[in-house]
């Protein structure tokens, strides 16, 4: 069932803008799993217009971080060659997608396709449901690159900079990319879904783009990462657990090792918020306490196939029916960032900050609570058609 939480208020601080009022939806409202938490309006223009995707409608804040803070990122560089680029692999040493998949150049190449395609035969319809959604989410790349380059102080001011910051956002999309190319080829090959949809909802997403309310600020964009990251760790390494127990150990392989990408680039994030707590913990207790308040939208909430006004809702309808990634995930991950940072023991910080730092740790269960009233409060369960599997009717 897709969960929405009201904003919990907190206090602004020097860094987070004053909250604006959401704007009305126009044509149809979009009720956001607890992944997302996500207070902002959609609308929809014209759909029969190919560049009219969904738009978010919430005033935009950009450059809220003070010049200081700024040429402190840049003065984090060799920091960040140190400790931060060691998380990546060479290029040598990856894994590619053709590891997982069968070879056109060998002479078994119809065979292995035809195993795959057995394989594939007997997952159900609401898995593969969950498989393209979190597919279309890594194809959709270009838009996250682009959001970490929006970050004052860390972006890639030239498309090759030198600075170690431009180099990790760089590599990690370079290792990032190989997600959606191994799953994509992998449901082209399986035949259980319609590509021509699922191509279209790739490029509506992409065009939509995402505001994930970062404001230009690294402080709350590596937050954000550092949350999107354990999520995609989270929500990859439960497709693979099923895929497992429908007997398909070759695609359990592929959501497992894409997991495990996912589990590094986590670690990478969160050390970066970790040494932010260390060099400035009163900026970086109140950054977190914005970013929260202001909710962790997921990536791909702007899904549209050209068809379903409500396609994510009903995307994250079927994966918080699986377990693929559910609202107690959401506090999971809170849970677990906040012991991470060791929110609670941080200490140097003003009155502001304090009540910041007593947000944050009291917000899990908080979401908790809400997450079992919406539960208890659950309507019978309907149906909702996928263009991705030709139409067919899931539960949602």
């Amino acid at each position: 069932m897709a969960l929405k939480l009201n904003p919990i208020r907190f206090p602004s601080h020097k860094f987070s803008p004053i909250s604006a009022p959401q704007s009305t939806n126009l044509r149809s409202h979009r009720v956001f799993m607890a992944s997302t938490l996500n207070s902002a309006s959609i609308e929809f223009e014209n759909a029969k217009k190919p560049y009219f995707p969904p738009r978010e409608v919430h005033v935009q804040v950009t450059h809220s971080m003070p010049p200081q803070k700024i040429e402190l990122f840049k003065s984090l560089d060799d920091w960040a060659e140190k400790n931060i680029l060691v998380h990546l692999k060479p290029v040598e040493k990856c894994w590619q997608p053709s590891d997982f998949l069968p070879d056109p150049a060998s002479e078994g190449f119809d065979e292995q396709v035809k195993e795959l395609r057995e394989r594939a035969r007997e997952l159900p319809d609401d898995y593969y449901v969950v498989l393209v959604g979190d597919m279309i989410t890594e194809e959709a790349l270009p838009t996250y690159q682009t959001m970490l380059n929006t970050l004052d102080g860390v972006r890639d001011e030239t498309g090759a900079s030198l600075s170690s910051w431009a180099v990790w956002t760089r590599a990690w999309t370079a290792e990032e990319n190989r997600h959606g190319d191994l799953l994509n080829k992998y449901l082209y090959l399986c035949g259980r879904v319609d590509m021509k949809q699922i191509e279209k909802t790739i490029q509506y997403l992409i065009g939509s783009g995402m505001d994930p309310r970062t404001e230009n600020s690294p402080y709350l964009g590596f937050i954000y990462t550092s949350f999107q990251e354990r999520a995609t760790f989270i929500s990859h390494g439960n497709t693979a657990r099923l895929a497992k127990g429908y007997g398909d150990l070759k695609l359990a392989q592929i959501c497992g090792t894409i997991a495990a990408d996912e589990k590094r680039h986590e670690t990478a994030y969160t050390k970066i918020v970790e040494k932010l707590l260390e060099i400035d913990p009163d900026g970086t207790v109140l950054a977190i306490a914005d970013m929260m308040r202001k909710k962790i939208s997921m990536p791909a909430h702007l899904m549209y196939d050209g068809q379903d006004d409500n396609l994510f809702e009903h995307f994250s309808s079927v994966a918080q029916r699986l377990g693929v990634y559910t609202a107690k995930d959401y506090a999971d991950i809170l849970e677990f960032l906040v012991g991470r940072w060791d929110v609670e023991k941080v200490t140097g910080l003003s009155g502001e900050g304090r009540k910041a730092q007593d947000y944050v740790c009291g917000l899990a269960p908080r979401i908790r609570k809400l997450e079992e009233r919406a539960q208890g409060r659950a309507k019978q369960a309907s149906v909702a058609p996928f263009s991705w599997i030709f139409g067919r009717e899931i539960q949602v």
